[in-house]
């Protein structure tokens, strides 16, 4: 009987569930949306009942693609949108306390101002390799615990489990397991980075009680096994838990130290192995566990622009310019440039370099002549603009050019986009040949948990691109396009500073 392994890749806008054999060759795939819930501006929840539907749909879906007998799953391995920080009773249906909240949410933006005043972001990260922003999950906890009914008390009672999506999903998977691996833990502001355990310092920063969290296991282990799942026997092991940019690291076989991927999601995220070591920036990038083989830790640098698929889907849906996605390509596509016209798309703050929680999106450059198209190309660019600063102070921080830059996520099947990439870089961009690489990666560890490959030079073998985009501007042009950015970018950060 063939063998399948089952990847549940839970995003931030929907689930996907893939099934593939030993050689990478898919044979099952569904993807499910659910809604987004936006109570006030700058908010962002789930509602993990809704998640766990789409879990549900999707596995039976990629399941009936090709009448697969679930029987032939051997392994299941989950990667997650991180930081969404989940709150649950204990009980048989791991009933949510309240919604989750997103990472991209920015209510605790005041309270991450107050640690830094008290002075106490350099130590948190020289702990957690992370700083202090509303994108990590412990103010979002702590949020929950003081602002929803009784909270604290069933916590302190240990009645609540806390965790990210992989520990819920795992928890209502397994019947009650409450379990993390580092790569989720590291984003949470209270994982000790050289450890790999929770951190008393940061429990106590944060008013955190150690008894809603989950045990932290290393990477490609047994977690627990399916019990009630429907329409999956009890049994299998679950035995890859990443987060998602680590997942498309590991599913890009970026391996070796100085490896360097991008996925282009909902937002952008550029991360490179750092190796055995951790690299603490300079520039305000962040430092993360990618992945813990038996002791074994591999570091990463990461840099992380929170806009860059959503501002595509914002032009879909707030504009109602495009009437799905992909059209984008070809609506920015019918001018030769954007005419001027700058989109700084800080639609949920500004990440790294920047840090700008209450940046907001800016358009400069419009005139009369100015079309949705224009609007579409900028839309683009700026996307590709934000990257190309995460990159650039990655290399700072690394202290070497990084290249060539692996490319992945949905927004990297988007040829204008890639090219204006490696134009603004001026090195090559190599697209994977399965751009599934996320959900590829969780199931590359869950199978090397079980023995499906021996070793990473095994899987690494596996890996093959479908295109290379090389750099196609002139320098004196790369340097005029860089400065129109840097133009837009002073003015957001003026005007967030006037916000505060």
């Amino acid at each position: 009987m063939q063998r399948y392994i089952l990847a549940i890749d839970q995003g931030t806008t929907g689930t996907t569930a893939l099934l593939f054999d030993s050689e990478l060759e898919i044979h099952g795939s569904s993807t499910v949306d659910f809604p987004q819930h936006f109570p006030k501006a700058s908010w962002v929840e789930h509602d993990l009942n809704e998640i766990w539907d789409t879990v549900c749909i999707s596995v039976k879906q990629a399941l009936a693609e090709k009448n697969i007998d679930p029987k032939a799953i051997v392994t299941i391995g989950i990667t997650n949108q991180r930081e969404t920080t989940c709150l649950w009773h204990r009980d048989d249906q791991a009933t949510p306390l309240c919604k989750a909240i997103v990472w991209q949410d920015r209510r605790t933006a005041p309270e991450c101002e107050k640690l830094r005043k008290r002075g106490l972001e350099k130590s948190v990260n020289r702990r957690t390799g992370l700083i202090l922003d509303p994108y990590f999950s412990a103010t979002k906890l702590a949020w929950m615990l003081k602002n929803v009914s009784n909270a604290m008390s069933l916590a302190r009672a240990g009645k609540l489990a806390f965790g990210t999506i992989d520990s819920y999903l795992v928890y209502r998977l397994t019947g009650g397991r409450h379990v993390t691996d580092p790569s989720n833990a590291s984003r949470t502001l209270l994982m000790n980075l050289r450890t790999c355990a929770w951190d008393d310092e940061m429990l106590k920063i944060f008013k955190i009680p150690r008894t809603v969290l989950p045990e932290i296991y290393p990477s490609a282990v047994t977690y627990g096994k399916t019990k009630g799942f429907p329409g999956l026997p009890d049994g299998i092991p679950i035995t890859g838990l990443v987060g998602d940019q680590q997942a498309a690291l590991f599913g890009q076989a970026c391996f070796t130290k100085g490896a360097v991927k991008c996925t282009y999601g909902t937002g952008a995220f550029v991360l490179v192995n750092t190796g055995a070591v951790p690299v603490f920036s300079r520039h305000r990038l962040l430092t993360t566990v990618a992945w813990k083989l038996g002791n074994a830790i591999t570091y990463g640098l990461e840099g992380s622009s929170f806009i860059a698929g959503a501002a595509v889907q914002w032009l879909r849906d707030g504009l109602n310019s495009i009437s799905k996605s992909e059209d984008v390509e070809a609506l920015a596509s019918s001018v030769p440039d954007s005419d001027g016209v700058v989109f700084v798309p800080a639609l949920s703050g500004m990440g790294a370099p920047h840090w700008l929680a209450e940046a907001t999106g800016l358009m400069t450059g419009i005139t009369r002549r100015s079309t949705k198209a224009h609007l579409a190309r900028a839309t683009l660019d700026g996307i590709a603009f934000q990257v190309t600063e995460l990159l650039d102070a990655m290399k700072k921080d690394v202290g070497k050019k990084l290249y060539p830059i692996k490319v992945d996520g949905g927004a990297s099947a988007n040829n204008l986009l890639m090219q204006f990439q490696a134009d603004l870089l001026g090195v090559d961009l190599v697209r994977a040949e399965k751009m599934e690489t996320t959900a590829l990666g969780a199931g590359l560890q869950a199978g090397l948990g079980i023995g499906f490959w021996k070793d990473l030079g095994e899987i690494e073998k596996k890996w093959k691109a479908s295109r290379t985009f090389r750099p196609q501007m002139e320098v004196t042009q790369r340097k005029k396009e860089r400065l129109r950015w840097e133009k837009a970018m002073k003015a957001v950060s003026l005007l967030a500073k006037l916000s505060r």
